[in-house]
């Protein structure tokens, strides 16, 4: 439909729920996507089903949600079906192939993935989270889960503590190793996991790691902490929590406000001046996002000036971000010594944005930050400087890479002009 085309060529290509409306405003259609333009663009180009086409006739507005993963979107997807009950959800309502979440009803409630057509499920008294349309994505989410928030899956319960006590996965009611107070708290943070309540969730856990930390029970504190960073971890997709452990050690080094999810880096390749390019990638939450990757022909600098490329790609990435009114990035980080750094912050003083910045020098890796005589040293094996590491060497790949394609294009160009003149 014409009236949608520059709405959905403006959708991000990252993962979230799309949200169909009719006329009145209703939601008639929730749906998932890896990569929501692309999704979203399905719906109006080529031949569909009956289903689907009947479906696009009635669409009259439509809303994203963007998430970090895909896990996260299959979850708010489920809860948006269970709260809104679109009318064009007919076959997820039906719950007939589809798998749920079943939480029981009991002391100690059975946490697992049932169908809901089996007789077996039919007079369990319980709760259901779902449909989930990806059973082998859910399955996969629960089990990051139970490594954060320990529940039994012991069908009758059992007697005695199983192997899932000593993996690390059930905290063993069975044997009474914890409290009814302490499980049921396990169990309401993952319904609010489920119920897509995700800001809950942190807060709630914020407010008691900072409570047992106030009563020096430092301990527990810790491993609050670490549920939080677990969740980090589920929600950005890594299965992972080494990147927010890389994050809080560059936020400590860097006296940074907030931990670093996103950082951008930047790089030039030419060789003598000849052909120069610049490059730019960001990594969130410690991986590459690759639909966020910039590259840039040098267009005001002649000769060899590595300091005025720098200087000229930074201020066209954020005068570009400022004047569109776009999410700039926790952390800028440039390749190269003092030089590079200073001439990449004076860019983002001009343009008055205050964004983190440092550089990364390849020699020593030492790391410069602005207004100090002196590098900031981070160990060798620290989980941060490997993480910078990584993203500067995937800033230099690419623009070698930008760097040589337009030299062979050069290259091609020349020899076919040489051909015609002969």
């Amino acid at each position: 439909m014409e009236i949608f085309k520059e709405k959905v060529k403006n959708l991000p290509l990252t993962s979230g729920v799309y949200l169909f409306k009719g006329s009145d405003g209703r939601i008639i259609y929730v749906g998932k996507a890896v990569s929501l333009r692309r999704r979203v663009e399905s719906y109006f180009r080529g031949r569909q089903s009956i289903k689907t086409s009947i479906l696009v006739e009635y669409i009259q507005d439509i809303d994203i949600i963007p998430t970090h993963s895909e896990a996260e979107a299959l979850l708010l997807e489920a809860s948006l079906i269970k709260e809104h009950q679109p009318k064009y959800n007919i076959e997820l309502k039906d719950g007939k192939t589809y798998p749920y979440i079943q939480i029981t009803k009991e002391e100690f409630p059975l946490v697992s993935v049932v169908r809901l057509n089996t007789r077996k499920n039919k007079d369990i008294k319980a709760d259901f989270y779902g449909p989930y349309v990806n059973p082998t994505l859910i399955r996969e989410a629960l089990g990051v889960i139970r490594k954060i928030f320990h529940f039994r899956t012991c069908e009758p319960f059992a007697d005695k503590a199983c192997l899932y006590y000593h993996m690390g996965l059930c905290e063993a009611p069975c044997i009474k190793n914890i409290s009814k107070q302490e499980y049921a708290c396990n169990v309401r943070h993952i319904r609010l996991i489920l119920e897509g309540k995700k800001d809950d969730l942190y807060k709630d856990l914020q407010r008691e790691m900072e409570d047992l930390a106030r009563g020096k029970n430092f301990e527990a504190a810790a491993k609050v902490r670490d549920q939080i960073r677990a969740i980090g971890a589920l929600y950005s997709g890594t299965k992972d929590v080494n990147c927010f452990k890389e994050a809080e050690q560059l936020q400590r080094a860097f006296s940074l406000e907030h931990t670093p999810a996103r950082i951008e880096c930047f790089d030039i390749s030419n060789i003598m001046g000849h052909q120069a390019v610049g490059s730019m990638v960001s990594f969130l939450n410690g991986k590459p996002e690759k639909n966020n990757y910039r590259r840039f022909k040098i267009k005001t600098v002649e000769g060899i000036d590595d300091f005025r490329m720098i200087a000229e790609i930074v201020h066209r990435r954020y005068s570009r971000l400022k004047n569109e009114g776009l999410a700039y990035p926790d952390l800028i980080m440039v390749d190269g010594g003092k030089g590079q750094l200073a001439a990449a912050w004076e860019s983002l003083k001009k343009l008055g944005v205050k964004i983190p910045i440092i550089s990364l020098a390849k020699r020593e890796e030492e790391v410069f930050v602005p207004a100090k005589r002196n590098p900031v040293v981070l160990a060798k094996d620290s989980l941060g400087l490997q993480l910078l590491q990584r993203v500067r060497d995937e800033a230099h790949r690419f623009a070698i890479t930008y760097h040589r394609k337009l030299r062979s294009k050069d290259v091609f160009e020349k020899v076919e002009h040489t051909s015609c003149v002969m």
